[in-house]
């Protein structure tokens, strides 16, 4: 954490809703990144982004900052997206090919279905386990380390790269027809 995010965390911690809404601002795109890809849906990626957040105000007194304040987001946005799914597929069947709906972004780029090849690599990632897809898309898109994955999921490094591994090898195979 960087010093004006450390004093921010702290104010936070205090109370203080405008160093939190600071926090947010700072945080809001790529946890909407991150629950958008789990969920393939703009509306719930957004009610998922707003139970992060209001999860970790609620919370904030609590942050111990053993972990940077984004590894900590990171963690209650893949929590709440992992949960979201488990009680999507026990609620009800979802059709397939219902994933291909053009969903309209927020303030980031949204191509996909535009193409054949972005439709199957969407459709393939969605295919994946819950835990693989969670780190496949925090390795793939969001650029973070095995070290930061492990941190944030609570796991070993060796655990989150053989989770990685497999999910690169169930999309190579499934992409196959497309090299």
């Amino acid at each position: 954490m960087d010093r004006e995010e450390q004093a921010l965390v702290s104010l936070a911690k205090a109370g203080d809703r405008r160093a939190f809404e600071k926090l947010v601002a700072r945080y809001k795109d790529r946890m909407f990144a991150l629950t958008y890809r789990m969920t393939g849906d703009r509306e719930e990626a957004l009610d998922l982004l707003q139970e992060t957040f209001l999860s970790a105000f609620k919370a904030m007194r609590g942050f111990r900052e053993e972990a940077s304040f984004s590894s900590w987001m990171y963690r209650i946005a893949a929590n709440k997206s992992i949960n979201y799914i488990k009680r999507r597929k026990l609620m009800s069947y979802i059709p397939p090919g219902s994933w291909l709906k053009d969903e309209p972004s927020y303030e980031m780029e949204d191509a996909a279905g535009r193409n054949e090849l972005k439709i199957q690599i969407q459709k393939s990632v969605k295919e994946l386990p819950p835990k693989q897809r969670l780190v496949f898309n925090l390795r793939f898109y969001e650029q973070l380390s095995f070290v930061e994955i492990a941190k944030i999921l609570d796991k070993s490094e060796s655990t989150v790269k053989t989770n990685y591994q497999k999910a690169v090898e169930k999309l190579q195979k499934k992409l196959e027809d497309f090299r």
